[in-house]
């Protein structure tokens, strides 16, 4: 798959302000500051499409991007397609109102998003396994939305802890999962995992 084009279309407070379910659409999520804006930057090739900050919890809304995409997979139809940055969760330094708000936004927009085909949640591999992301990940499987994970900033630190910690991660999960979920390995910076996320989002345009 290539990415010919992506452009900002809405930014949204709640899932039914979010534009028409009339195409595949796939969200990204992570806990602040997992590196989610670069990510889509790297992504879409367009390094200023999603705004990266240094303050966590940046991202406040529903943030709808419209992708046009080359693929010898799909038909025309499914070339195009929506990419959301979804607000972070975590550590954001926000009032316990806001951040119910934000938990309300994301739920429904999980549970109500018809045209949602996959969520990739960001987990950070720079760090060991955090309950938060799991206990998040668990309750994706309760509730069976397809999901994959993508593990960020893999430049960062040595190879070797970056493996173990992707590993620990993996470990973790492998204690409520009968099997892995699918997952990626990524890094903004050095443009590692985008052919194999590209990949994996054309195989499922051809599912929807």
């Amino acid at each position: 798959m290539h990415i010919k084009d992506a452009k900002y279309i809405i930014s949204s407070p709640s899932v039914d302000k979010c534009p028409k379910p009339d195409k595949p659409e796939f969200a990204f999520i992570g806990r602040s500051n997992v590196g989610k804006s670069s990510l889509i930057n790297m992504l879409t090739g367009k390094r200023e499409l999603a705004k990266v900050s240094a303050h966590p919890g940046k991202t406040q809304l529903i943030n709808h991007f419209q992708i046009t995409s080359t693929s010898s997979l799909t038909s025309t139809s499914k070339n195009y397609w929506y990419l959301v940055d979804l607000p972070g969760y975590g550590f954001a330094i926000v009032s316990q109102k806001q951040r119910k708000s934000w938990e309300k936004m994301i739920h429904d927009y999980i549970h109500k998003r018809e045209n949602l085909a996959n969520l990739f949640v960001l987990i950070d591999s720079r760090h060991e396994p955090q309950k938060k992301d799991l206990d998040f990940i668990n309750r994706l499987g309760e509730w069976q939305i397809p999901f994959a994970i993508v593990f960020t900033k893999t430049d960062k630190n040595k190879p070797g802890a970056t493996v173990r910690n992707i590993n620990a991660f993996m470990t973790a999960l492998s204690m409520t999962w009968t099997e892995p979920p699918v997952y990626f390995s990524s890094s903004a910076i050095k443009g590692s995992g985008k052919k194999e996320i590209l990949d994996f989002i054309e195989s499922m345009l051809t599912k929807v």
